[in-house]
C-alpha cells in the first residue's frame, strides 16, 4: 500500500471518528448536520493558516487552557499544543521571557513596572509549514502534510524516536505521555473538518486569533493578511510557517 493511501485512510478514519462522536453527543438536526459536514469534508477544497494579532492578546491563557481541554493534552505544565509568552523589553533594551505554565494561568504584574519600556504577549503553536523539517526526518513517513495544508501525526504510525520533536525549530511538539507518540497542534482537525473554529480561535476574548482559508479571497484569514503587515517566526529558516503575526516585535525569537 502506498504512503499516500496510507494517508488517505488516517483522515478518512479522523473523519468518521469525529462524525460519529457528534452523533452521540449532539442531539437533532443540528448534530446531523454536523456529521454529514465532516462526512463529505474534502481535505483537497480546502488550505488553513492562522493569523495572530499580537497587539490585541492580554495574556489571559484561555486558548492554553481550552486547548488542553478540547484536545486531551496532560494537565502536566511542560506539555503544551499552543502556549503563550510574555515579553518584557527594559529601559535598557534587554528582553525578558517568561511563560509560568504556558500561561494558562495568566501572567503575574511586572515587579519593576517603572523599569519597563514595553511588554506584549506572543502566542505560540504549531506553524504547520509548507516546507516542514518534521515531516523531512521522520523515518517512518507517520509525520505528514494533509492536503488541506495541516501537518497532522497518525499514531499508528508514529514509533517515538523523537526526531521531529528535535527537528522542530518552533519547539511546538511534544512525545505524548500517554501514548509515547508525538504530538502537537493541528488546528483542532476534528473541529475545522465539522466547518467549526479551533478551539483556541474560538475562546480568545480579543479575537487575537484569526483562522480561515489561504486560497479563499473573501475569508476573514485572506482579509486579516491584506490589511496587516505581516511576519513569521524565523523566517531565515525557510520552512514557510502558515501562522502569520501582525505587531510582531523584533525581540520575539
Amino acid at each position: 500500500m502506498s504512503e499516500s493511501c496510507n494517508r488517505r485512510e488516517f483522515v478518512n478514519r479522523m473523519l468518521q471518528s469525529s462524525s460519529s462522536f457528534l452523533l452521540l453527543s449532539v442531539c437533532g438536526p443540528v448534530g446531523a448536520l454536523a456529521a454529514s459536514t465532516a462526512q463529505s469534508y474534502n481535505p483537497e477544497e480546502h488550505y488553513y493558516g492562522m493569523g495572530i494579532q499580537v497587539n490585541k492578546c492580554i495574556g489571559c491563557g484561555s486558548c492554553v487552557a481550552a486547548c488542553k481541554t478540547e484536545n486531551v493534552v496532560s494537565e502536566e505544565p511542560i506539555y503544551f499544543r499552543t502556549w503563550v509568552e510574555r515579553y518584557v523589553i527594559s529601559s535598557e533594551g534587554e528582553a525578558t521571557v517568561d511563560s509560568p505554565e504556558g500561561g494558562i494561568n495568566g501572567f503575574k504584574p511586572v515587579e519593576d513596572e517603572l523599569d519597563v519600556l514595553r511588554s506584549f504577549f506572543v502566542p505560540k503553536l504549531c506553524n504547520q509549514c509548507d516546507n516542514p523539517p518534521c515531516v523531512q526526518v521522520c523515518p517512518v513517513g507517520a509525520t505528514f502534510k494533509s492536503p488541506d495544508g495541516v501537518i497532522l501525526v497518525d499514531r499508528d504510525y508514529c514509533i517515538g524516536c523523537r526526531y521531529c520533536i528535535q527537528a522542530c525549530p518552533y519547539g511546538a511538539r511534544y512525545l505524548n505521555p500517554v501514548s509515547k507518540t508525538a504530538d502537537k497542534c493541528t488546528f483542532c482537525y476534528h473541529r475545522i473538518t465539522k466547518g467549526l473554529l479551533p478551539a483556541c480561535v474560538e475562546i480568545c476574548p480579543t479575537q487575537a486569533r484569526i483562522f480561515g482559508e489561504m486560497r479563499t479571497l473573501i475569508s476573514p484569514l485572506r482579509r486579516f493578511m491584506r490589511m496587516s503587515q505581516l511576519q513569521t517566526l524565523k523566517p531565515y529558516l525557510n520552512t514557510e510557517p502558515k501562522v502569520f503575526y501582525s505587531h510582531l516585535d523584533i525581540e520575539v525569537r
